[in-house]
């Protein structure tokens, strides 16, 4: 309780920027755990983005065992179930319609579902291919337009350094969906949409502190950019951290709550998604934008006098004052 109110109150100064080596490590080896995710395993995409059939019946007595069992007699290869309280959905690969008609009459047989009320879905590996191109369509737009918006509001560095945060959130993301198995649908795609907006927000609350601060600093300063950028990131730790568990606590109640004892499966896609990402997205604002950006803005001419000056009079000690000094020896 105590260091929450210290926290709260800002009497707490915590050295972000000049822990960039934990932050990159850390990072670095979360990517790494997720690539190594997405090459090994792979996405689970969903039947929306490959193609395949859906079956949506109602069995209260059933279990997935029994209903796995019912589709493998069929010759379904490796069906998919799903559970949303006595609603069952099944995914499987592209069947025919004689195989179709078959697996309607098993279910109807075996669980006692008119035929009439089980739910039959096709959907073609090309109209699942034109789903994903846009989806990665959408995407690039999303970035293009985060690219713009930063570049005109901020300056080009600013914009860079919340690009490369971003793709930090989707890389980590996108691996904890491999290494988890959980299936991607176009309720993740706005998931991932989502945190990405999220992410942006966080990132420009940080840096329109930053730019604030950071503009006062002249040939007379008493503070390096590191030492003003930290200062600054400080000051809206609080807002950070305030919005982000707001923001969270539903998202986590519908992920482990109404997933787990309400049985809404659907869900999933989509708060899994949501959960993750604010998570990464709050660490990477915070560890990984400002620093990042730190380490570009130093290499200019104009902060680099700053740090040589502040280290030759011992004045630069601080938030990553170390690296300021080697950097403005460079």
């Amino acid at each position: 309780m105590g260091l929450g109110r210290r926290l709260y109150r800002g009497e707490i100064d915590v050295d972000f920027v000049g822990r960039w080596k934990l932050w990159y490590g850390l990072s670095g080896l979360l990517l790494v755990i997720s690539l190594a995710g997405l090459l090994i395993n792979g996405l689970n995409l969903g039947v929306e983005f490959k193609g395949g059939s859906v079956f949506s019946f109602s069995a209260p007595s059933a279990s997935i065992e029994q209903i796995r069992e019912t589709f493998q007699d069929e010759g379904v290869h490796q069906p998919i179930v799903q559970t949303a309280g006595e609603r069952w959905r099944v995914t499987t690969e592209t069947l025919s319609e004689g195989t179709l008609n078959q697996v309607q009459t098993a279910i109807s047989k075996d669980f006692n579902a008119p035929v009439n009320q089980i739910d039959v879905q096709s959907i073609g590996a090309s109209w699942g291919g034109e789903v994903s191109q846009k989806a990665w369509i959408g995407l690039g737009v999303f970035m293009l337009a985060i690219i713009l918006y930063l570049s005109m509001a901020f300056e080009p560095k600013m914009a860079l350094a919340a690009i490369v945060a971003l793709i930090h959130d989707l890389v980590i993301t996108a691996g904890v969906y491999a290494w988890s198995g959980f299936e991607v649908t176009p309720a993740t795609l706005l998931g991932f949409l989502t945190i990405l907006g999220y992410s942006l927000y966080d990132a420009v609350v940080v840096f329109d502190m930053i730019k604030e601060v950071t503009a006062k600093l002249g040939h007379t300063s008493k503070q390096t950019y590191s030492m003003a950028a930290n200062n600054a990131l400080n000051h809206t730790l609080i807002r950070s951290l305030n919005t982000s568990l707001v923001a969270i606590l539903p998202v986590a109640a519908i992920l482990f709550i109404g997933t787990t004892l309400l049985g809404a499966g659907t869900l999933k896609d989509l708060a899994l998604a949501l959960f993750v990402g604010m998570i990464v997205g709050t660490y990477s604002s915070l560890c990984v934008a400002t620093p990042l950006l730190v380490t570009l803005k130093e290499r200019e001419p104009k902060y680099q006098a700053i740090a040589k000056r502040l280290a030759s009079t011992g004045g630069g000690k601080g938030a990553k004052g170390s690296k300021s000094a080697a950097v403005a020896k460079r």
